[in-house]
């Protein structure tokens, strides 16, 4: 079964947490702290592979979820390190954020890997934390989180030259004749229900050809089957646009089905365009196609053809083997790499920003800030007095003094509360 589209959850482990403890042992006086780190949480990869098609693998596969890195033990021994989660998908898959819709990652290339999701880092045990002045520490981190994300996994084929045209034209007929594929040939619409694809041999090179289902007006907005294909023909370095010349009015499908490309975008109507007069056989369709040839000769190469009489085939391979050579590659997102961040030297970001929601309540949030309290293990008394210390550091109390807290006002980060005093 061919799917080319399917969401999934993918979560990474949480690091293991550090561990609180002092070493003891007969005839070892003074043993000193001895919590060893946790272990890193296992990561999630997407990788590229040529030995699958298809995306139905990740039909039913909702969640993937990374085991947790081990917790640190005494002696100084580490937690172990959970092992990653690598998930293979056919070479072409691109990869996108559910929530923003932003692309995250275009799997074009074998072996080529993305991470997904990054394991939590380990939390360090008391032993890191022994100094001169605290030579008895009783403080650990805490593991940081794994992440979550919602994907939307979409296949694109990887394809050089892309058939396009009305239903029952001649694409399935021309990929049989011009390939070793074996799509299904029927004279009804909506033959082709998937993608084909085949390789054709010219001389000493070659190039994938796919045979998409056939395009009806509308099909840039979903009508018919083109809105579920029409992504395969975005990689297609050259169009090969199929008429056919039984048609009363060959024009008029070319120019409807133009105008589905034109709609769809992705630079479609701008690629090398290689427009083909199927089922020439006789003198009404040979009239035909030179009306159609004087009308587009111009903008666009016209070639006559017979799939079934096996007339013109070496003409138009050679020719689409010709627009290859120096076919414009047109990338599949113009703005891949919007997600670049520009910082400004000149100013300082804030590690932390207070919001004050409701009366009597103010919210501390902050990537750094949260980062650094997820670290912090304030199930003991000396993790708390370092958490408050680092918030005194940052300046939140000052902070919090501006914006008019109060005796006995409730202050939260994340999932930590506290009564502000002055």
């Amino acid at each position: 079964m061919f799917i080319d589209r399917a969401k999934i959850t993918v979560k990474s482990g949480k690091g293991g947490d550090g561990c609180i403890a002092f070493h003891h042992e007969k005839y070892v006086e003074k043993g000193g702290p001895s919590g060893g780190n946790g272990g890193k949480g296992g990561s999630i990869y997407f990788k590229a592979v040529l030995n699958q098609s298809t995306l139905i693998n990740y039909r039913h596969a909702k969640k993937v979820v990374a085991n947790d890195g081990g917790k640190g033990q005494a002696k100084n021994m580490y937690g172990r390190s959970s092992d990653d989660i690598i998930l293979e998908v056919p070479v072409g898959t691109v990869i996108f954020d559910s929530k923003t819709n932003e692309m995250l990652c275009d799997l074009k290339e074998a072996n080529q890997l993305f991470l997904a999701c990054k394991g939590g880092r380990g939390g360090r045990g008391n032993a890191c934390f022994a100094s001169s002045r605290n030579r008895a520490p009783r403080i650990a981190e805490n593991g940081l989180p794994g992440e979550e994300k919602v994907l939307i996994l979409e296949l694109k084929l990887l394809a050089d030259v892309g058939l396009v045209g009305l239903p029952s034209v001649g694409k399935s007929t021309l990929l049989s004749i011009i390939t070793s594929a074996k799509p299904e040939i029927a004279e009804y619409p909506f033959t082709t229900l998937t993608p084909q694809l085949g390789v054709c041999y010219v001389d000493d090179s070659s190039f994938v050809v796919a045979d998409l289902p056939g395009l009806i007006e509308g099909a840039s907005v979903g009508k018919g089957l083109g809105l579920t294909f029409l992504r395969h023909i975005q990689r297609c370095k050259v169009i090969v646009h199929v008429l056919d010349m039984e048609h009363v009015d060959p024009l008029n499908d070319f120019a409807l089905i133009n105008n589905e490309l034109k709609e769809y975008g992705y630079h479609l109507i701008d690629r090398r365009m290689l427009v083909v007069c199927n089922k020439v056989e006789d003198e009404i369709t040979l009239k035909r196609a030179k009306e159609v040839k004087k009308a587009l000769e111009k903008q666009y190469d016209v070639l006559f053809i017979s799939s079934i009489l096996h007339e013109g085939i070496d003409e138009m391979l050679y020719k689409i083997k010709d627009l290859l050579i120096d076919a414009p590659i047109f990338p599949l997102y113009e703005d891949a790499h919007k997600d670049v961040k520009i910082i400004d030297a000149t100013k300082e970001e804030l590690p932390f920003v207070i919001k004050h929601p409701q009366e009597h309540l103010f919210v501390i949030e902050g990537e750094q800030i949260e980062r650094t309290y997820h670290l912090i293990n304030t199930t003991h008394d000396e993790g708390v007095m370092r958490l408050i210390n680092i918030l005194v550091d940052l300046g939140v109390d000052k902070k919090l003094h501006e914006l008019g807290a109060k005796n006995n006002d409730t202050v939260k980060l994340c999932d930590f509360e506290f009564e502000y005093y002055e």
